[in-house]
């Protein structure tokens, strides 16, 4: 099937590319809204709750380049459903794990298999949408991040508190199971040229040894994560241990945050459309991270009554350089290599948030957390120049 047959079937693709992401963004994020339950109820310290809700990220940082690998090698469809069958398999043995350790563990292993949503779904979308059209494809299958987190905030916390951990991951595990089900039936892999042929267009080469763009996209992305999922991980904590919030107020807000930062997503894609290019959007909206993390980090010192609101805009402005970035990445590297990129792109991200949780647990419980919030707005800024130009 060539990309002129595929007609309107495309957006059905990218609406299960978006589902697979969601889906594994429910387990791998949504793992960061026990903490609550966590630390009041295991009676885990801050810092051990945020590690052990990282636990995810961590199976998924050393899984991304393997599960890329493999959709280079055989195709988006096989590796999206086999990777999400797992996932759901192993977010349900966390569930009745029992112990810190062996829900580490459990939780290691579903992020392990859920990133095979990271390293395929992704080139599902570049290679079934042309040049014009890919910036707002790839946002909207970009807001399957902010939306599974979306539903994980809304969801997680109240089943966590009131029925238990158990109860919170059987939630994850069918979301994953539903996504493995619809991109098994649902998924048509892209076309792409025969090996041959592809060798002679140079389709085949190490895009890495043709310039230095995939580096410094790979590594401003790095930096640009951190305060992103510095909102994710603690922005709950902090409106109930700061700001006074109940659960289910916190979660809401978190939510309606997250669909807003799923929009932004897709109001960047279609700005580069527009604008002819990835980069330059990338570069000023890394501005605009540090601006409203800034601003944020002052109001959240002064207990200022717009914090909250500030939250908000921090939410939508750092979800919005996934989109870019990885459109770029895709574009870059081709369809013989962009499965290979792709995980070499979300690796480098997901070491970074893997460090979030315990890190940042560790600066809130010595220094507050405004000084968290501060940190989180300087180290964008090292992003801004490393953005390539073209």
């Amino acid at each position: 099937m060539t990309v002129r047959d595929i007609g309107a079937r495309r957006w059905v693709i990218l609406a299960l590319g978006v589902f697979a992401q969601a889906a594994q963004a429910v387990l791998v994020n949504g793992a960061a809204f026990l903490i609550p339950t966590l630390h009041e109820d295991w009676g885990l310290t801050l810092a051990q709750a945020g590690t052990l809700s990282a636990a995810p990220i961590f199976g998924v940082v050393f899984s991304l380049v393997a599960w890329g690998a493999l959709a280079d090698r055989y195709g988006e469809r096989r590796v999206l459903a086999a990777g999400l069958a797992l996932a759901a398999a192993a977010a349900a043995a966390a569930g009745v794990s029992g112990t810190a350790p062996m829900l580490a563990l459990m939780l290691a292993l579903g992020g392990a298999a859920a990133a095979s949503a990271n390293a395929a779904s992704g080139r599902v979308v570049v290679g079934w949408f042309p040049p014009h059209q890919r910036g707002l494809a790839m946002g909207i299958r970009q807001m399957s991040l902010p939306l599974g987190v979306a539903v994980a905030a809304l969801t997680i916390p109240p089943l966590a508190r009131d029925h238990g951990i158990g109860a919170a991951l059987a939630f994850s595990a069918v979301v994953c199971a539903a996504a493995a089900v619809a991109c098994a039936i649902g998924i048509v892999d892209p076309p792409r040229p025969e090996r041959g042929r592809a060798a002679e267009l140079g389709l085949l080469d190490n895009p890495y040894r043709a310039g230095r763009s995939l580096q410094r996209i790979h590594a401003a992305s790095v930096l640009l994560v951190v305060p992103q999922y510095v909102v994710w991980t603690y922005a709950l904590v902090w409106l109930i241990s700061e700001r006074g919030w109940a659960e289910s107020a916190a979660g809401l807000v978190i939510t309606a945050a997250q669909f807003l930062g799923a929009l932004g997503r897709v109001g960047a894609g279609m700005w580069s459309d527009r604008a002819g290019s990835r980069l330059r959007p990338l570069r000023i909206v890394a501005l605009s991270v540090v601006l409203s993390m800034a601003v944020f980090a002052a109001a959240a010192l002064t207990d200022s009554a717009v914090a909250v609101a500030l939250l908000i805009v921090a939410s939508v402005t750092t979800v919005a350089p996934n989109g870019l970035a990885f459109t770029a990445v895709a574009e870059i590297a081709g369809p013989f290599w962009g499965g290979r990129a792709l995980g070499i792109q979300n690796t480098g991200q997901f070491v970074a948030a893997a460090c979030v949780g315990p890190a940042f647990g560790g600066l809130i419980a010595l220094a507050g957390f405004p000084a968290a919030f501060a940190l989180a707005a300087l180290i964008p800024a090292a992003a801004v120049p490393l953005v390539p130009r073209t």
